[in-house]
């Protein structure tokens, strides 16, 4: 029986430093393919890849499309495209972004998951938000074996936290323990495969190719009452155990927690369009007052006169909602720093 061969490796803030910590700490024999999906701007350039390669004895690239895996290498994700692996190689997926992330963790886990099954090892490290507790989920259920960083020691600890709250991953464990146990787990023997759920080969595919069909969707979920904040398109909630997420058919993906701030930036977008509306509304209506009254239409400039006046009106409280909006928002931004 193989062993535990694939090691996919899913951070965010904080983890440049946690990835430098495991890359020395690899064995030159490691037997296992490294997979390291990172949130990265697809702006600037990086050189991860080098200073991966310089810290530890394994080598690492970023991933092209279609290489094939080899053992004691690490896979990084490039700038804006997913890290998913299929049979032996390497695939690079355009579908749209997940938890407003491209690259993702949770589609690349989900791949090795489908892929490997009891081969995979799936971890979470340092981050925030939620990307990562889908895609272990989905190892998990797939005869994988899930680790999550503690996060009372990972320098930002709400998404191994929030992994955590969502479900029980095999191992928890400090950084410093991290090589240890991966270098245990890598020659064990893979776990029996599992039946997979439904819905997660059908979200690697569109992760890969970003082509989606609701009669798939609604065979995976159920409508929601919400919109896409992406392309204002149906979703659907999906149920993970504790986990629900939501997902288009166009393939955007948002956890709950994700959503709600996805649709709070859609309101502030949707308010400052409408202030900006009423002011050149209330511009245009002064200057057509000003210029009835000229002409000595005094009926048409009280006319003019009055519309401005509600729009004026209507637009202190669109000033006064976005006041609230930001008033909770700093907030809710103080209690997590408390």
């Amino acid at each position: 029986m193989a062993n535990r061969d694939i090691v996919a490796i899913g951070t965010s803030a904080g983890g440049v430093e946690a990835l430098m910590y495991l890359a020395q700490r690899f064995r030159p024999d490691f037997p296992a393919t490294v997979l390291v999906t990172i949130h990265l701007s697809s702006q600037f350039p990086s050189s991860l890849d080098e200073l991966l390669s310089r810290a530890g004895p394994l080598p690492a690239t970023f991933a092209d499309d279609g290489a094939r895996l080899r053992k004691g290498q690490i896979y990084l994700a490039p700038p804006n495209r997913h890290l998913l692996i299929e049979h032996d190689r390497v695939r690079l997926g355009s579908g749209p972004r997940e938890n407003n992330a491209r690259p993702a963790i949770d589609p690349m886990l989900r791949s090795a998951a489908v892929c490997c099954c009891g081969r995979s090892i799936g971890v979470v490290l340092t981050g925030t938000l939620g990307d990562g507790a889908s895609g272990l989920w989905a190892v998990q259920q797939c005869g994988g074996m899930t680790v999550v960083q503690d996060p009372h020691g990972a320098a930002f600890p709400e998404m191994p936290q929030n992994a955590l709250d969502r479900l029980r991953p095999d191992h928890v464990v400090a950084l410093d323990r991290m090589p240890a146990l991966l270098d245990s787990l890598v020659h064990q023997s893979a776990g029996e495969p599992q039946p997979l759920p439904v819905g997660i080969r059908y979200e690697v595919d569109v992760a890969r190719r970003g082509e989606g069909t609701m009669r798939e969707m609604d065979r995976i979920g159920r409508r929601s009452v919400l919109s896409c904040p992406d392309c204002q398109g149906t979703m659907w909630e999906i149920d993970e155990g504790d986990l629900v997420r939501f997902r288009c058919h166009v393939g955007h993906t948002y956890i709950a927690e994700l959503m709600s701030l996805a649709l709070d930036e859609s309101l502030r977008r949707a308010l400052a369009s409408a202030q900006r509306a009423l002011e050149e509304r209330v511009a245009l209506a002064r200057k057509l007052q000003h210029q009835a009254s000229d002409r000595g239409q005094h009926h048409m400039a009280d006319t003019w006169g009055a519309k401005a006046g509600e729009y004026e009106a209507e637009m202190q409280v669109i000033r006064k909602s976005i006041r609230r909006m930001e008033a909770v928002a700093a907030r809710e931004e103080l209690s997590k720093t408390a």
